[in-house]
């Protein structure tokens, strides 16, 4: 896609801290982090949510993130945990999917509990999809 600033990062238009890349992904450092060595890890396909990705290319993308990064990220970051999100449509920012790991470290403050206040019944909400 032609305005996709990731498509223009997996083609280099637009420079990138670039941590690991083959042929059907790309992991490089987000320049807006929410902890030091927040990566983002994009296929090279553009596809827009999980919901248009091929399964065999998700699979890669996990089976990148667990044999290459994530051993990277605890190797040289001394990392302690890991937060990975996933955003589609409603609270994504960039229209190409992408997985955030978010390294996490003791005392680092991020806060991973959400606001429950507007939650509603459990029981409701499983009537509804039963």
């Amino acid at each position: 896609m032609d305005n996709c600033i990731f498509c223009k990062i997996i083609k280099g238009e637009i420079p990138s801290y670039t941590i690991y890349e083959d042929s059907k992904v790309k992991a490089f450092l987000d320049v807006n982090p929410n902890s030091n060595g927040h990566v983002l890890v994009v296929p090279k396909e553009h596809v827009r949510t999980i919901f248009e990705i091929d399964p065999i290319l998700l699979k890669d993308m996990i089976s990148t993130i667990n044999e290459k990064i994530y051993p990277l990220l605890k190797e040289r970051l001394s990392i302690e945990g890991l937060t990975i999100i996933q955003n589609n449509l409603l609270g994504q920012e960039v229209p190409h999917f992408h997985i955030h790991l978010i390294p996490r470290y003791q005392e680092d403050g991020i806060k991973t509990i959400f606001d429950k206040s507007k939650i509603k019944d459990v029981k409701e909400i499983y009537e509804k999809l039963k």
